[in-house]
């Protein structure tokens, strides 16, 4: 049975930023989502003539490099399940390898029929933009309930998961939305870990390089320390959510 081939924007080595350790990370290419903050438009299109490797040539690159990636492979976009079937590939055969494996994804393309990939997934990086419907479908295009339909699934399997939340001035940072989200990830003890990222505007560059206006001129890079206050009212809904 012949390998199938995966579209590859690039590929990271140790990576710090995607899963627990020194990660080897392979970003992919095509996502549906438009989100106003993206950082990697380049990784939109979809079938777009980037770099084709198999799940075997790309576990050749991570023994090349395994001892300094001793954290394992994360998949990540883009939007990884735009590709599920190569990435269930990857994932089969690194388990085999008993390579801990990572899969960084919006939850977007989530159907509970098609959740094989899940089976050799250790652990899922689930990116919740924006609690609210509405303001999730200004923010990037789509609505949430797909999403959020994912996570509950995730805990329905008792499958461990990490929360991403990239913070943006007058886009989500109110407290009625941090406070919203924290009670939802409260109801989810699968999830390990709140990753609450600051909005930056250091993809600006990359906007005008492919000639894409970009969304948020104007919009001022997220402090450090409304960052950390978001992250303690989310953390204290949900420890209040869980009743400790």
């Amino acid at each position: 049975m012949s390998e199938l081939c995966g579209n590859i924007h690039s590929i990271e080595t140790c990576g710090t930023v995607d899963g627990p350790g020194i990660r080897f990370v392979v970003f992919l290419q095509g996502c549906p989502m438009r989100c106003l903050y993206c950082h990697n438009p380049d990784t939109w299109e979809v079938g777009i003539n980037r770099e084709n490797y198999t799940s075997s040539q790309i576990l050749e690159k991570y023994d090349s490099v395994k001892e300094f990636c001793k954290g394992g492979i994360t998949v990540t976009g883009g939007e990884p399940l735009v590709q599920a079937d190569f990435v269930t590939e990857l994932f089969k055969k690194a388990k085999e390898k008993n390579i801990h494996t990572a899969l960084d994804t919006s939850g977007i393309l989530f159907s509970p029929d098609k959740t094989e990939y899940l089976k050799y997934t250790d652990l899922v990086l689930l990116d919740i933009k924006h609690i609210d419907d509405e303001e999730h479908k200004k923010l990037t295009g789509h609505s949430n309930k797909n999403i959020l339909a994912f996570a509950k699934y995730l805990y329905d399997i008792n499958k461990p998961a990490w929360i991403r939340h990239v913070v943006v001035t007058g886009l989500n940072d109110k407290e009625e939305y941090l406070k919203k989200l924290g009670e939802f990830i409260g109801t989810l003890h699968n999830v390990k870990a709140l990753d609450v990222l600051p909005y930056h505007d250091m993809a600006i560059p990359k906007y005008e390089n492919l000639g894409i206006d970009y969304p948020l001129k104007g919009v001022a890079p997220l402090t450090k320390e409304d960052a950390i206050k978001a992250r303690d009212i989310i953390i204290s809904a949900i420890k209040k959510t869980r009743g400790s």
